[in-house]
């Protein structure tokens, strides 16, 4: 097949990004072409300043080095900028006169430095903060003069200004606001910041307007509107970016602030895209890393030909490393008038907290001095989970440095939210690959690796995991000793392969023990009854049809269970019930936790006339299968309306019938928030509520108990039964054999599987293969 030709527009980090997942989706589909105006290879922006600070050199925040260009034959113009785009004929030319065609075009022209309008601001010595070429000019200018003056007090200019001091330069910081950073932080944190700053050197001017820049050739000064001057040789401009659209308008494409991109990223002309700081989506344009590369991954599967969910846009944070102060700061930090607030403020020690609330929700946050519950924070807020009361004083306890805050975080919690990389991903990284350094973890897994705000916390965890505290181990092993596959690759190589019986897998995947085991057996029996759905009724011995089915007891008798959906039964099921116990002298009769009649004790030459004397809907969840439906039914409770609660477990009984799954699912059905089925420690737990159905997964009523998290709240009883369905089947599509819902969970992140089962044509598709899987079955138990 023939490749398309794509071309791509701008060399930084939220373009490249987009064309590594292109190669990830399918390395085969382009012949890619791209050009960068700078004369490098892809390099972390962000990170400039740990260059000018002497931390780090240009190799070190490289992100792909020539070398990846030419492993994946992309085609790279360093030094060249593209200046004309001609639309019908789909040709790009650049200012070397370089003609390239293409069938897919991407923008990603990124940003300008905002050079602020003022007399002088051409003479030698000023400069902006944006380029390598930028960087180099401020280390030579240091060797040479002393006195510099950074205008602008955000996040670039007070890390330009932390460079200059370790050049040996005094630095004044210019800033026409009466507080530092004020957009990412609230005037407590912007107190403590600049406190801190001048005891490493900075001298700040608050609510200063220049009004010229003074000197003769070189620049000499800068005269203030208010009539006060300040000397330097130096002048560094960061006072804001602005969109890179001009070749986007010279070319007839759609702008405003920034180049106009649907939820695809596709731009109003045919078979052109942006992404990136030049792309404006729903009014919104990005500057921060994360909200970039979460386009480029939709961009990347759009191209691709993958079906997405469209970019809706991100939650802004920041989780920075300011002169070597962190802060944290996510959604709406300012607060309001219908806003409420908890703060910590620990002066002694440089610690400062605050979280705002709208009602019970969690809608910003500053976190200043210890960062290290920035994540957790945000995906409370992206998640919109409602906090109680007893909660919100617990959130904000300040850490012990001790510990390891790392420990107690579960394995899908997310670490570097730029590259979304997890605690277990790190874990699993370090074990596997022999990880001993941040740089390894960086290059292995991307986190730290943009923004770098979550450095500490990688460092904490790799610290954690090399003491003798950690334990939690997460390298893949084998099925069982009978064979060196993990269970992923014997499940991939059954469906490659086409194999039918567990026999045939075990020959021809090469088993040590050809009998097989305990554990794998059970596994390959559970695997070729999802792959092959007539494969499991020729393994049924007790289960004949739906009428005809029991248990085996330890004592070669055997139990039989009446079905009672939702636990309801009428009085002439009861009337047989006995008449059966009478007739065959049945005398162990007992009501279950599981709300069923359990006929136990039943010789196997009574079997079959049990069966016929009943002639009723038997329960059939005696191995791993969903089990029945748990509900409230008592008043002694509560005065609630427990009519809808026994309808909806009723509908998901008759909707999981004959369905198997790794390991038991148990699902329990409270009508209100009393929880008389215990729903919040259940597989899945469903709570009636005056807003809708609150849906709990992953809970477990063991030894060790578990509380289920929130999965969503279902406005109506068809889209709970929808949701729940649809985690069934996804559960038993990717978990492993005998692996437990919470365990699975953790595996795959309550994140990723919310993604799953909200997007609409997923979820549509779920629940077709669950009908056509469930429909299969109960006909072959109807033909028994």
């Amino acid at each position: 097949m023939t490749k398309q030709k794509l071309v791509l527009i701008g060399n930084g980090m939220a373009g490249v990004r987009c064309i590594e997942e292109i190669i990830k989706n399918d390395p085969d589909a382009f012949e890619i072409t791209i050009f960068g105006s700078e004369p490098h290879a892809n390099y972390n922006r962000i990170l400039l300043s740990t260059v000018l600070q002497g931390m780090t050199s240009v190799e070190d925040i490289t992100i792909n080095d020539r070398d990846w260009y030419e492993e994946h034959h992309i085609q790279l113009f360093t030094g060249e900028t593209v200046i004309k785009i001609n639309k019908e004929k789909k040709l790009v030319r650049s200012d070397k006169d370089r003609e390239v065609s293409y069938d897919k075009l991407i923008l990603a022209t990124g940003s300008v430095p905002f050079h602020l309008p003022l007399p002088g601001a051409d003479k030698e010595g000023v400069i902006a903060f944006r380029t390598i070429e930028d960087c180099r000019k401020m280390i030579e200018t240091s060797k040479k003069y002393k006195k510099a003056v950074v205008i602008g007090g955000g996040l670039l200019g007070l890390e330009a200004a932390r460079g200059l001091l370790n050049l040996g330069m005094e630095v004044n910081v210019v800033h026409i606001a009466r507080y530092l950073m004020e957009r990412q932080l609230d005037p407590t944190a912007a107190k403590m910041l600049q406190k801190e700053l001048e005891s490493q050197g900075m001298n700040f001017l608050l609510e200063k307007e220049t009004q010229k820049i003074i000197g003769n050739q070189r620049v000499e000064g800068l005269r203030f509107k208010d009539g006060t001057e300040v000397e330097a040789d130096l002048v560094v401009m960061a006072v804001g970016v602005r969109p890179n659209v001009q070749l986007a308008k010279d070319s007839g494409i759609e702008t405003n602030r920034a180049i106009i991109v649907n939820d695809y990223l596709k731009t109003n002309t045919p078979n052109v895209y942006a992404v990136g700081e030049c792309v404006e989506h729903r009014g919104m344009v990005y500057g921060l890393v994360k909200p970039l590369y979460e386009q480029g991954q939709v961009l990347a599967k759009h191209i691709c030909g993958i079906d997405c969910k469209g970019y809706e846009g991100s939650i802004l944070s920041t989780h920075l490393k300011i002169s070597g102060v962190n802060v944290f700061s996510v959604g709406q930090f300012a607060g309001g008038k219908t806003t409420k607030e908890i703060t910590i403020f620990d002066e002694l020690v440089g610690i400062y907290k605050k979280i705002v609330f709208q009602d019970s929700k969690m809608v910003g946050a500053v976190l200043f001095g210890d960062t290290r519950d920035g994540t957790r924070l945000l995906e409370m807020i992206i998640k919109k989970k409602d906090v109680l009361d007893a909660e919100k004083v617990l959130l904000l306890q300040s850490s012990n440095g001790d510990e390891h805050s790392v420990a107690s975080m579960a394995y899908s919690e997310i670490i570097c939210n730029c590259n979304i990389v997890t605690k277990g991903m790190i874990i699993e990284a370090v074990q596997k690959e022999g990880l001993s350094t941040i740089e390894q973890v960086k290059t292995c897994t991307k986190a730290s690796g943009s923004c770098g705000g979550c450095k500490r916390l990688v460092t904490d965890l790799l610290s954690y995991i090399q003491s003798d505290e950690h334990d939690e181990e997460m390298e893949q092993k084998s099925m069982c000793s009978c064979t060196s596959l993990m269970e992923d690759e014997v499940v991939h190589e059954m469906q490659l392969l086409g194999l039918t019986s567990v026999e045939e897998v075990m020959d021809k995947l090469e088993w040590e023990n050809k009998q097989g085991c305990s554990t794998c057996r059970p596994a390959l029996n559970y695997y070729l009854g999802m792959i092959f759905p007539e494969y499991e009724s020729k393994q049924e011995i007790l289960f004949v049809s739906e009428r005809m089915n029991a248990t085996v007891q330890d004592n070669g008798t055997y139990s039989v269970i009446p079905q009672m959906f939702g636990g309801m039964t009428t009085a002439e099921q009861l009337r047989k019930i006995a008449n059966v116990a009478e007739k065959y002298a049945i005398s162990n009769v007992a009501v279950t936790s599981e709300q069923r009649i359990h006929l136990m004790g039943i010789k196997s030459e009574d079997l079959s006339g049990v069966w016929a004397d009943l002639n009723m809907p038997l329960s059939s969840t005696y191995k791993n299968m969903v089990q029945n439906v748990k509900t409230c039914i008592g008043e002694h409770v509560c005065q609630c309306n427990k009519y809808p609660s026994l309808k909806l477990a009723v509908k998901l009984e008759k909707k999981t019938e004959f369905v198997t799954t790794p390991y038991r699912v148990k699902i329990g059905v409270s009508s209100c928030m009393h929880n008389g089925a215990g729903s919040t420690t259940k597989d899945i737990g469903v709570i009636g509520t005056d807003r809708g159905w609150e849906i709990y997964v992953g809970g477990s009523s063991g030894r060790n108990v578990r509380v289920g998290e929130l999965l969503c709240v279902a406005g109506t009883k068809d889209e709970a039964m929808e949701v729940i369905s649809g985690f069934i089947q996804y559960y038993r599509e990717t978990g492993n054999y005998l692996e437990r819902t919470w365990e699975w969970l953790e595996r795959l992140g309550l994140i990723h599987v919310r993604e799953v089962l909200f997007d609409q044509e997923l979820r549509h598709q779920l629940l077709k293969r669950l009908d056509e899987d469930k429909s299969w079955r109960k006909r072959m138990a109807q033909k028994g």
